[in-house]
């Protein structure tokens, strides 16, 4: 990460920081994964300990803002054995293959590299 993307990076914050909900259930992402670990070893709660949500509304709640048409009756929250597995798995960050020089790991971090490049190199013609 060069100099120009880190100062870069901190003038967004600054300049369009606003507080915004969080539709995590944990504080912190080393918690959520210690709590995820711990319950991924069975499927069902052990007495005595509450059920991890892996959602942040509880089941029936109106979500506000998804239905947008009018007419339309209010979208309620589902409990989460509703929803397919795959969603949350959606902000999984994506593993990048390691497969040696030539492969798809090392486009994909050459590309990657690239925009990063071009987009230091726009953002110093606007200064």
């Amino acid at each position: 990460m060069s100099f120009v993307h880190a100062f870069r990076q901190q003038l967004r914050l600054n300049a369009f920081w606003a507080p915004r909900r969080c539709l995590a259930t944990q504080s912190s992402p080393a918690a959520a994964q210690a709590k995820a670990d711990s319950g991924s070893a069975s499927s069902s709660p052990k007495s005595g300990e509450p059920a991890v949500a892996k959602s942040s509304c509880a089941e029936n709640t109106v979500l506000v803002g998804v239905n947008y048409l009018k007419g339309q009756p209010e979208v309620l929250a589902m409990p989460d054995e509703a929803y397919p597995p795959w969603l949350w798995t959606l902000l999984q960050p994506k593993e990048i293959p390691d497969d040696g020089p030539g492969g798809k790991g090392e486009k994909i971090r050459l590309r990657k590299a690239n925009r990063q490049r071009i987009r230091d190199q726009n953002f110093m013609k606007t200064q």
